[in-house]
């Protein structure tokens, strides 16, 4: 407020200043009814402090929430597209450059990157049942035992849209604004618009935190690996940065593999063979095989004899496969996925991941899970043809977004008065991919980012009860990528008794901490 010497003019300078006052706030809301998306054209951050023991070992370290701003490309370069945010943990007292960083983000496509801040490489993770429903609030955040930052610095990236991220439309014309969100959506939410971004960030993040002579790692879950073949051919093909390792969780780079598929897709049957021993690993879990076998791993090594040899020769063979053969097939998949004879007889020996799901423990009227088939959860129609939802993620998703929108407020001190989404708001997402429709299939990116870059490492984790991305699917992309075969003593794998979210098996987050760390170890160049 002005102050003014005179007495006599106290009165008039009072209501001047509330005139003043009033038309400051009008021109105020007016300029954000013009421009909503004005404040995200800012980068921010938040900078804090904190410490983490992993496994006996304590870590100090500096942990940055924040954003990071990027544009358009050619003619648009100047132009805002997207707000991206992301956590980023620097160890203390380390150089940069004798220091590794690994990019770490979900799927989806359009999926925030709470999963694994939370429950896998975070310095904090959030505690839930093993395989079962956890309970509601309030849910318990401990420190993280197996948090990677022994290994690595880290930075969770929100996909565009999802979380804190978002798309920016910032003219000033409401109509124009319109248009400039439906091309952002059009732009980024693809595959090549998805890759293109998270590499721009990437890129910004090295010049801005002078990372550019540091091991460089990424890790992608689920559409994250699609994600990552996308992403390691842009960054070393179109911006010259070559990684030092691509580390995939739940891979899917081929989507006409997935088991999800068949029946919008006839005549696919290689996501049945593909698919059998996660059926097989599934039904041993819930002991609902005629005869239990003693131990998991030699009995899936059978079943992906029999699937790659006699169950694949018996689908190939179609409508000419003798009804005797077609009897003995239905037995032996009896034998191996515990589903009733005449069942797998009236399915055509054809079992997708949901009718399994749905028919597995059906007489307790029971669905089977999807992302992680260990848990279990009451039909929600028992006539049903295929399951209507995945007790799984009904199980841990509330505690991972409660704990996650505490976390980050009270501790990362960030988005206080902002929405976390979980998803970004996606209606269609864009499949093609250079300039090909039909089935997303990136198979052929991460060929030529290993071909370009023949020391790239990569290391390919799964679980033996995913059957949204089962893991003998991923082997087979792997052992049939476009590759020489001297390239393929590159790639490395490891199996684990979970599912998709690998890490919410504390035993097998503890192993793949373990694996991923030794494999940042053995290939970061420091010496």
């Amino acid at each position: 407020m002005r102050r003014l010497a005179l007495a006599t003019a106290l009165a008039s300078a009072l209501i001047s200043t509330a005139a003043f006052a009033h038309d400051d706030k009008q021109d105020d809301a007016k300029a954000k009814a013009a421009a909503p998306d004005a404040a995200l054209v800012k980068p921010q951050s938040s900078e804090t402090e904190g410490s983490v023991t992993v496994e006996g070992k304590r870590i100090d370290y500096k942990a940055v929430a924040g954003t990071l701003v990027l544009h358009g490309k050619g003619d648009k370069e100047n132009e805002p597209t997207v707000s991206v945010f992301y956590t980023a943990y620097f160890k203390k007292g380390v150089a940069p450059g004798k220091r590794p960083v690994t990019f770490i983000y979900n799927g989806g496509p359009g999926s925030a990157t709470v999963w694994l801040h939370m429950g896998a490489f975070g310095p904090k993770r959030v505690v839930t049942n093993d395989d079962t429903h956890t309970p509601a609030a309030p849910y318990g955040l401990v420190n993280n035992d197996y948090s990677l930052l022994d290994a690595s610095d880290l930075v969770f990236i929100d996909a565009p849209g999802a979380g804190f991220s978002r798309l920016i439309a910032d003219d000033k014309d409401p109509a124009k604004r319109a248009d400039q969100m439906k091309e952002r959506k059009k732009d980024i939410y693809s595959v090549d618009g998805d890759g293109h971004a998270f590499a721009q960030f990437i890129t910004q993040f090295l010049s801005k935190y002078g990372r550019w002579n540091s091991p460089k790692y990424l890790f992608g879950e689920s559409y994250g690996t699609t994600r990552s073949a996308v992403l390691a051919n842009d960054l070393e093909n179109e911006d010259s940065v070559d990684l030092n390792g691509v580390i995939l969780l739940s891979q899917i780079l081929n989507f006409d593999n997935s088991i999800d598929g068949p029946e919008r897709n006839p005549g696919m049957d290689l996501p049945y063979v593909l698919a059998l021993p996660t059926f097989a690993a599934t039904a041993y879990y819930h002991h609902k095989l005629p005869q239990q076998p003693a131990a998991l791993e030699p009995f899936l090594a059978e079943v992906e004899r029999f699937a790659g040899g006699d169950y694949a020769n018996a689908l190939f063979a179609g409508a000419t496969l003798d009804a005797a053969r077609k009897q003995a097939i239905a037995q032996k998949l009896h034998e191996y996925t515990g589903l009733p004879v005449d069942y797998l007889l009236k399915a055509d020996l054809r079992v997708t991941g949901g009718m399994f799901e749905h028919e597995l423990q059906t007489d307790g009227d029971i669905t089977t899970g999807r992302l992680d088939s260990r848990f279990s959860g009451p039909s929600l129609d028992p006539l049903s043809k295929s399951a209507e939802y995945d007790p799984q993620s009904s199980a841990i998703s509330s505690a991972y977004v409660a704990v996650f929108n505490d976390y980050v407020r009270q501790q990362l001190k960030f988005g206080q008065n902002q929405t976390y989404r979980l998803f970004a708001d996606i209606d269609d997402w864009g499949m093609k991919h250079d300039g090909h429709d039909g089935a997303m299939n990136v198979m052929g990116d991460l060929a030529m980012a290993t071909k370009t870059n023949p020391n790239l490492k990569v290391f390919l984790n799964g679980g033996y009860y995913d059957l949204a991305t089962p893991f003998y699917a991923a082997k087979y992309e792997m052992d049939h990528l476009p590759i020489p075969d001297s390239l393929q003593k590159n790639i490395s794998y490891a199996w684990y008794p979970s599912g998709h979210m690998v890490y919410a098996h504390t035993a097998s987050l503890k192993t793949l901490h373990d694996n991923v760390a030794k494999f940042i170890q053995a290939t970061d160049n420091v010496k």
